[in-house]
């Protein structure tokens, strides 16, 4: 099992030394999640929660994913990063490439890239990109990006994108694992077609069930279990005999956050500082991921 840290709510100015303590601390990876601005009124019904409100404020830190990836990557050695998940379809796939790609390469190849269609239809209003057929663009989207991270020249011409043959470098020496997020069955096929699945914040029931739904897809896809990474969260801080049942059932890693607990409203700046957050990391790390290796 795999441990990734959550990063989305945290103060932006503790992002550094969050990286260094879970590098530290045992912790393979830090996951950063995307969104481009937080519009006064939104329409839009939120997915995950019961009345369709988001659950944060406009003062809550929404650091550019690359960027943040980057300096991270900078001050660490062996950690990972990814997006949780980084809207594809509210970008054109050039930047994409560029973003990731240079983020993959000077990181050496450190990078995952976490995509999901959105749900936020004002932001795509916002930019001008069409958000009705935003999972057919994705799926064009991931198409290009590859090509492009392979080097050399590229032509696509595709339903909705379309163009002649060029180039974008720097590129990563290794293939970028491309995981989808999502819990649509449109979203699970594309997660069977890539390298993984993001899954969100479950009950110990729910979670083998939606493990359950995505072994399902991907044995359907004709993917083997063992090129397939199954990240998700669970509502349980400690518990290592389920974290164990989870893992025999196919979850690759754990997604969590034990530095939220150390107090403040998950949308208020400075909500805790970072020694408070460094206790509750540790403690994690001695009590689940020393045990579970």
């Amino acid at each position: 099992m795999k441990f990734w840290q959550a990063t989305a709510f945290c103060e932006s100015e503790q992002l550094l030394d969050l990286a260094r303590l879970s590098e530290e601390t045992g912790f393979d990876g830090l996951m950063v999640s995307d969104h481009l601005v937080f519009p006064e009124r939104i329409e839009s019904k939120y997915p995950y929660t019961e009345d369709g409100d988001a659950h944060w404020t406009p003062d809550t830190d929404w650091p550019d994913p690359w960027v943040a990836i980057g300096a991270m990557s900078a001050v660490t050695q062996r950690l990972r990063f990814s997006t949780n998940v980084y809207v594809g379809p509210l970008r054109n796939p050039f930047h994409v490439a560029k973003s990731v790609g240079t983020a993959a390469h000077l990181s050496g190849n450190r990078v995952a890239l976490g995509l999901g269609v959105g749900w936020m239809k004002e932001e795509f209003d916002l930019v001008g990109e069409e958000f009705h057929n935003r999972g057919k663009r994705l799926d064009e989207m991931i198409e290009i990006m590859r090509a492009l991270w392979g080097g050399g020249m590229v032509e696509y011409h595709g339903e909705h994108y379309d163009f002649d043959r060029l180039a974008v470098s720097p590129t990563p020496s290794e293939p970028v694992p491309i995981w989808v997020g999502g819990q649509s069955e449109a979203a699970l096929r594309r997660a069977a077609r890539n390298d993984g699945w993001i899954g969100i914040l479950y009950s110990p029931d729910e979670a083998f069930e939606w493990v359950e739904r995505v072994r399902k897809h991907v044995d359907e896809a004709g993917r083997s279990d063992a090129d397939f990474e199954l990240l998700l969260a669970v509502y349980a801080l400690d518990d290592v005999d389920l974290f164990r049942r989870l893992e025999d059932a196919g979850v690759t890693a754990l997604v969590t956050a034990p530095w939220m607990l150390a107090g403040g409203g998950l949308s208020q700046k400075g909500g805790s500082t970072f020694d408070e957050k460094r206790r509750f990391v540790e403690d994690f790390a001695e009590r689940v991921i020393a045990r579970m290796r």
